[in-house]
């Protein structure tokens, strides 16, 4: 008589996880299609090298780039080990979001941003970008994952709170940016505040401290490996994203 729920909760999860495996999929599509400004809807997926038209074999999240040996099946271009990482990386962030706030407005909501905290820091990694489309989407979102919440339950301290997240997130690293010469770019600056937006001021705050330190401590082992140089670039975004997703699993316990 005790083992239907934990049944129940494991065919939830598996379900979590085979959904979040094929948005992963998606994900990567807007990876590679947004920052050349084309259509994430068409044409269907087909190899970027001979434009062959993939089958759904072809497709199947993660296991299909292992099947394919890591190969076009139809010219034996190498695939980028990218996609079958992003898949499982969204995979484990839904997880992990799902054990921290179960099926619920929370999760839907910070599993949409994770995923686009995601494809943002892909696309920072790669072009040294956040396309302002994303930033937009993510404001967006933001105003509608508010306005649910306050549907559900009125909290004039969270709208407040939320307001408050958008001033110190967007101000903060906007004085930053300035302060630096433009070293901090527009797109940290415009992420920080959509952020601030989604996870109220004291998030906003431990966010903001540990992008920095993660940020450091990446930065230090990047250089010591001479994989980038003391006044080479390094994306910001990702570090962002990373803190941003660590205080909404941990950030309670961490204040």
């Amino acid at each position: 008589m005790f083992t239907q729920p934990q049944d129940q909760v494991t065919n939830k999860m598996l379900l979590i996880v085979l959904i979040s495996l094929v948005f992963g999929s998606f994900l990567n599509v807007c990876i590679y299609r947004i920052p050349r400004k084309e259509s994430i809807a068409f044409p269907p997926s087909h190899c970027s090298t001979c434009n062959s038209s993939l089958k759904p074999v072809d497709l199947i999240p993660v296991l299909s780039y292992f099947m394919l040996r890591g190969r076009c099946r139809y010219c034996g271009e190498k695939i980028s080990i990218q996609y079958p990482i992003v898949e499982a990386m969204n995979g484990l962030l839904w997880i992990l979001l799902y054990q921290r706030f179960g099926l619920g407005v929370d999760f839907y909501g910070f599993a949409l941003l994770g995923s686009l905290l995601l494809v943002i820091s892909v696309i920072d990694i790669h072009t040294m970008e956040i396309p302002d489309e994303l930033s937009i989407f993510g404001g967006i979102t933001a105003v509608l994952f508010i306005a649910l919440r306050q549907t559900i339950t009125w909290s004039p301290e969270a709208l407040l709170s939320a307001i408050i997240g958008l001033a110190i997130g967007g101000g903060f690293f906007l004085l930053i940016a300035v302060a630096t010469g433009g070293d901090m770019g527009g797109g940290d600056v415009k992420l920080a505040a959509f952020l601030g937006l989604w996870v109220g001021w004291k998030l906003t705050l431990v966010f903001t401290l540990f992008a920095f330190i993660i940020g450091a401590i990446v930065s230090v082992f990047l250089i010591a490996l001479r994989i980038k140089g003391r006044k080479d670039y390094i994306p910001f975004g990702p570090f962002i994203a990373l803190a941003t997703m660590i205080s909404i699993l941990y950030g309670d316990l961490i204040i």
